[in-house]
């Protein structure tokens, strides 16, 4: 990942107001000097749901593929599935043993072909400013009167699979 011209630095953190509660997501990309910030929230959700919804966002946001992107994340749930190859193994089990956001993991899978991605693990609530403003921003997100309607959750809940 040398060649800096494409990489992309991606700070994500997801947040839910109960859990299963409102949620939200935050993210901020970075490239070279060039700074995004995306949020969106959620009227029923969960905070893995929305930890996983920041990493899918900030994909769909870039414009070009073949990038390096280097996401930092404070969710065990999202780095361990990616970077232990949890998900390399549900994939190749068809989801085997009701594995819970199945809808999000494969949107998120068919999106990384796109790129070459490492996870980085950071502390949550720390000294991590990047993390700290992401945040910031699912936590007000999830606070907000502009709610979307997750349909993967709403429909697994309502089907008792939640």
């Amino acid at each position: 990942m040398s060649d800096s011209i494409n990489e992309i630095k991606i700070y994500t953190d997801g947040a839910s107001r109960g859990n299963p509660g409102k949620g939200g997501y935050g993210v901020i990309l970075m490239w070279n000097k060039l700074k995004k910030e995306l949020s969106q929230g959620y009227r029923l959700t969960t905070n893995n749901r929305m930890e996983l919804m920041a990493v899918i966002a900030a994909l769909e946001a870039l414009k070009k593929n073949n990038l390096n992107l280097i996401i930092y994340s404070d969710s065990n749930y999202v780095v361990k599935a990616i970077m232990e190859k949890w998900l390399d193994k549900w994939i190749k089990t068809n989801f085997k043993g009701n594995i819970k956001n199945r809808d999000l993991w494969e949107k998120y899978y068919a999106l990384s072909k796109n790129h070459s991605i490492h996870f980085n693990w950071v502390k949550g609530h720390a000294e991590n400013f990047y993390n700290n403003r992401c945040d910031i921003l699912a936590t007000q997100a999830a606070d907000g009167n502009n709610l979307l309607i997750d349909d993967g959750y709403e429909k697994s809940a309502s089907n008792g699979e939640a």
